[in-house]
């Protein structure tokens, strides 16, 4: 069934924003890890291939309720439909920029405009509450999302090699910071 025929909403988050979260896929395919380079398109990132892996972002709705009731958050809710599809957590960062701790996006509803809407609601928060701009994170990993970023005006501001060495000694991921500034 394809989704993209049902018009496309951006709300704020409501009640049955758990229910969504716990039946949604939210993973994607690792195949390469990438060397991000400040200042270079993404597409001149060189890409070292893996063996591909589903990678799953355990999301605990929980964990992001609170971010509804506090005062310089929200969270957002893509709608097709009458089905929810995707979301955004956004919050005013301690450097006076917003800051999206989370965006997300269902797996049968990617590549049908949706994480842009929702970068487009966060922007528009952003921009009522006269805050500079707008700051997200991504992983070397998920070159897709990269690509996304980039297209929604986002510029790579930098990197930390050893974010993730905590979870795991092992960890290839780089943490990349991006930012939309106005």
């Amino acid at each position: 069934m394809s989704l993209s025929a049902s018009p496309l909403r951006i709300k704020v988050a409501g009640s049955g924003y758990t229910g969504y979260v716990l039946s949604s896929d939210f993973s994607f395919i690792v195949d390469a890890y990438c060397q991000p380079e400040v200042g270079r398109p993404v597409a001149q990132w060189r890409q070292q291939a893996v063996a591909p892996f589903r990678k799953h972002h355990d999301l605990d709705p929980q964990e992001y309720a609170h971010f509804a009731r506090q005062p310089g958050s929200e969270v957002f809710v893509a709608w097709l439909g009458e089905r929810q599809v995707g979301h955004c957590v956004i919050s005013r960062n301690w450097n006076n920029l917003a800051y999206i701790d989370e965006l997300a996006v269902d797996a049968p509803a990617r590549r049908q405009g949706v994480a842009g809407a929702l970068l487009q609601a966060a922007k528009q928060w952003a921009h009522e509450r006269s805050l500079p701009g707008v700051m997200l994170e991504a992983q070397n990993d998920n070159l897709p999302a990269c690509r996304l970023y980039e297209r929604a005006g986002f510029v790579l501001g930098g990197l930390d090699t050893l974010r993730y060495r905590g979870l795991d000694p092992q960890a290839r991921e780089i943490a990349l910071f991006w930012y939309c500034l106005n």
